[in-house]
């Protein structure tokens, strides 16, 4: 069987790097073409050594001589600019896009129009330009695979289903670290706080996403341009456990769930075997155990983002730019400790209320709503 040649971007971060775990388990299966890093030249330098691609791409040029010391025949360039030429690329079958953010968009667009697999774990692609990318896949031959558990649990359960067929799809979520606190207690969370997932191993970022509970509103709209379903048949609930990853409700009345311990090498194997599945050696679920598997309501007024990003992929056109942009420059103000936690909505809803913008949507479109999002979501106190 011929090997699939693999473009990993962002293969530092957190998906990237367990993306490589799986490949050592099938060097019969993979060979990596391309690795591309943000600032972490060290990792990216071992993971050069270790598999040899053509070429390695370091966002940041720091360190770009000590790289290229160590880096033996492969090629390095620097700047993120590379990264679309990279994924669309003749010598790459499949480019499993880990970028973090905004930043992901050009890459998985260009990767799609030139008919490449995408297996896709930066969701912003879809949040920022879901009805770009949805229209570059209709004129190509592309692949777009998610490598989001939930999105992944909710394409295993469609497998062989009309899609026509579906009432509901439910989007688990475990609720963060913050699931039991009041809105009182929320407003004293450190970062430390936040950056304490209790079921995933995830960057910074996404897990104060998913504390603020925007990881699954963003995924909401992920879910309603992969599945060309509308947002009133999406529906958040909580699952402490993560064990559901998503379900699907049929029009019949039956449901399709799918389960597994919460481990994103799953969904990452899958979106690069699909349609096939490979072995992989992780933990299984041990059926003979007694367990409970629970579910409560979204609490909006605790996580307002959650109804944010719902809002704003109903009302079209910029508005999930906007909330993309603010939250992103939101999370990163927090991390640094310039703002408080409870902010971060507060920064993506007077966002929303405050960029206006009556353009069609292209690319350089939403590069420039974006830009001028974060310049706004910046100045607010």
């Amino acid at each position: 069987m011929k090997k699939q040649r693999l473009a990993i971007l962002g293969s530092t971060g957190s998906i990237g790097t367990q993306s490589l775990e799986i490949i050592r388990q099938h060097p019969d299966k993979f060979d990596v073409v391309y690795l591309t890093g943000n600032s972490n030249w060290k990792l990216l330098a071992e993971q050069i050594q270790e598999f040899t691609p053509q070429k390695a791409l370091i966002a940041t040029e720091d360190h770009l001589d000590d790289l290229k010391a160590v880096a033996g025949n492969t090629e390095i360039v620097t700047g993120a600019d590379y990264l679309p030429e990279l994924a669309s690329s003749d010598d790459v079958d499949t480019v499993l896009n880990a970028l973090v953010g905004f930043a992901g968009f050009d890459s998985t667009l260009a990767a799609i129009k030139a008919g490449k697999k995408v297996a896709l774990a930066n969701k912003e692609s879809l949040v920022v330009g879901g009805e770009i990318i949805t229209e570059a896949l209709k004129k190509s031959s592309a692949e777009l695979i998610p490598v989001d558990s939930e999105h992944s649990a909710m394409l295993q359960c469609l497998v062989g289903e009309n899609y026509d067929e579906i009432e509901k799809i439910i989007i688990t979520a475990s609720g963060g670290p913050f699931r039991e606190f009041t809105k009182q207690q929320m407003q004293n969370v450190t970062v430390q706080q936040a950056l304490k997932h209790p079921n995933w191993s995830m960057g910074a970022k996404i897990t104060v996403d998913s504390s603020t509970m925007m990881n699954k509103g963003l995924e909401i709209i992920e879910a309603h341009w992969l599945f060309d379903i509308p947002v009133e048949k999406i529906e958040p609930v909580i699952h402490p456990q993560s064990i559901i990853h998503s379900m699907i409700t049929f029009i019949d009345g039956s449901s399709k769930a799918q389960l597994g311990l919460p481990d994103m090498k799953v969904p990452i194997i899958y979106a690069l075997s699909h349609p096939e599945r490979f072995p992989l050696e992780t933990p299984r679920m041990n059926w003979q155990k007694a367990q409970k598997l629970t579910f409560e309501p979204v609490d909006y007024e605790k996580f307002p983002c959650v109804k944010l990003a719902m809002e704003s992929i109903e009302a079209g056109g910029y508005a999930s730019v906007v909330l993309n942009a603010a939250n992103e420059v939101a999370v990163e103000r927090f991390l640094k400790e310039e703002i408080g936690y409870i902010q971060i909505p507060e920064i993506v809803e007077k966002s929303l209320a405050n960029i206006q913008w009556n353009d069609s949507l292209d690319p350089e479109t939403l590069k420039e709503i974006d830009k001028e999002t974060r310049t706004f979501a910046q100045s607010l106190k």
